[in-house]
């Protein structure tokens, strides 16, 4: 990121926690930055959701069910993974974020464990964009990076009721949802441009577009 000149801004879309890691080390660093990082704008994620639902912090909610098999097990690292002095900080965090013209959401506007993907009908993206008045929805819960686009046109419906049928034309803007990727790929944008890169700790510099008229 120190790299990159020009970089204003850092979202960190969930899922900063997992019954994989030990996760203390990098939130502790999200809570306390180092001299020069950027300052986080952190939002929690699917497993956040999880973690504090198993300690109360979600009322009456319990975690969403796990494999069956594992379920014990899971919930188990994932307590094991993250110090309790971390549980009031996540808690504090927000759905999400809109800045401009942008919607930064783990999941989507509808979930936080809605997974948006390369193959999701451009109606539901059209929804999910909707719900937030936006044009750029960046999503991080699918794990992978990729830009759907919706290029404009139009949705024809028609309404039948007792006075008769009546037939509607809604003009669809231009919009796009955005997979940031997880883990060592991160997503860089310009909204200056609406420029989109799809980078990754290693080097790796790929991109993934796909547009619907």
């Amino acid at each position: 990121m120190k790299s990159k000149r020009g970089t204003a801004h850092l979202f960190v879309l969930g899922d900063m926690v997992g019954p994989d890691r030990d996760c203390n080390a990098l939130l502790s660093r999200l809570r306390q930055p180092k001299r020069g990082d950027l300052q986080p704008n952190c939002i929690y994620g699917w497993w956040e959701e999880q973690l504090l639902a198993e300690h109360g912090y979600r009322g009456d909610q319990k975690p969403e069910a796990f494999d069956r098999d594992n379920a014990a097990i899971t919930m188990q690292k994932l307590r094991e993974a993250v110090n309790v002095d971390h549980l009031n900080w996540l808690a504090s965090l927000q759905f999400g974020f809109v800045e401009l013209d942008c919607g930064l959401i783990h999941g989507s506007s509808a979930d936080v464990g809605d997974q948006l993907l390369e193959t999701t009908s451009p109606l539901i993206l059209l929804d999910r964009l909707t719900r937030l008045d936006v044009n750029r929805l960046f999503t991080a819960r699918s794990g992978r990076q990729f830009h759907l686009q919706l290029n404009g046109g139009t949705i024809q419906s028609k309404v039948k009721d007792h006075a008769g049928e009546e037939q509607q034309e809604h003009t669809v803007p231009k919009r796009g949802v955005i997979g940031i990727g997880s883990g060592a790929n991160y997503t860089l944008y310009d909204p200056a441009s609406d420029h989109i890169e799809f980078l990754s700790v290693s080097g790796r510099s790929g991109r993934f577009s796909l547009g619907f008229g």
